[in-house]
């Protein structure tokens, strides 16, 4: 699942890490995480003259992650681990290298569906911890500015592709881009924004779309805000139960961008008329 290995200077590879996205040639744009915070510690990156950032695919999915190190390839096999550590996420097994040091194995897989939005800024050395300040500083303006201005968009989905995808389309046209992987995430974010239009998905771990769209509606505060669901389940049970619960539009996944921009146009123009 490793497509390719790249190594960065620290001043391209922290100022990534702040967005939270790489320019990896030829692919193109691809969300960036450290090896540490995926795996649950918030320690800062070790970032040497060049340090590499290995690139993981699994299907359409692909994750970036910076590392202390890359290893050779080898051939090892690959032993079950106790149930303690089985419960750890992204936990495959174990294996005991030739010197006998015991390596856990780590399934990238679940490295990609867990991949947690990237902290503001990294706990680096002074200066270009103030430099990272400095620029997050101009982004959250620039931000606040332009969610004055112009039309907000939520897109809820556990998909990092779908969010990503999405988000460049939308961001393409003009639109103030808020995204969300799940349920829980969206109503956390809800507290503080209000989106003018909704997307979403259905199948999400801790709170799924149908049960999200029960809280919106459920709060006069977010009940009028238009939700077009995107989803892979197109049986008619499914879409009956998203109109029942409130849902504007049901959409199937691929969805069709020309559709979905239309219908985005047609609801923000309906408040503005209303």
């Amino acid at each position: 699942m490793v497509e390719q290995v790249r190594r960065y200077r620290p001043t391209t590879l922290l100022s990534a890490l702040a967005e939270g996205m790489i320019e990896i040639p030829p692919v193109g744009t691809v969300v960036l995480r450290p090896l540490t915070q995926l795996v649950g510690e918030e320690t800062t990156p070790h970032l040497s003259k060049q340090t590499p950032v290995v690139l993981l695919r699994s299907g359409d999915d692909r994750l970036a992650v910076a590392v202390d190190e890359v290893s050779s390839n080898q051939e090892v096999v690959v032993k079950s681990v106790g149930v303690q550590v089985a419960r750890l996420a992204g936990i495959l097994g174990a294996t005991i290298l030739g010197n006998g040091d015991i390596v856990l194995i780590i399934n990238p897989v679940q490295l990609i569906t867990r991949a947690p939005e990237p902290p503001a800024v990294f706990d680096v050395a002074p200066d270009a911890r103030d430099e990272a300040k400095a620029a997050q500083k101009k982004i959250d303006h620039a931000t606040e500015l332009s969610t004055l201005s112009t039309p907000t968009v939520m897109v809820v989905d556990d998909s990092l592709t779908v969010r990503r995808v999405t988000q460049r389309l939308l961001e393409r046209q003009g639109y103030t881009v808020l995204l969300a992987k799940d349920g829980v995430d969206a109503l956390r974010q809800l507290q503080d924004s209000r989106p003018d239009v909704m997307l979403v998905d259905i199948e999400m771990p801790r709170m799924d779309g149908y049960d999200l769209t029960r809280n919106v509606r459920g709060n006069r505060t977010t009940a009028d805000i238009p939700i077009i669901m995107i989803t892979s389940r197109t049986a008619e049970k499914h879409r009956s139960t998203a109109f029942e619960l409130g849902v504007n539009e049901y959409l199937g996944k691929p969805y069709q961008e020309d559709e979905l921009l239309r219908l985005i146009k047609q609801y923000l123009a309906e408040k503005v008329t209303s």
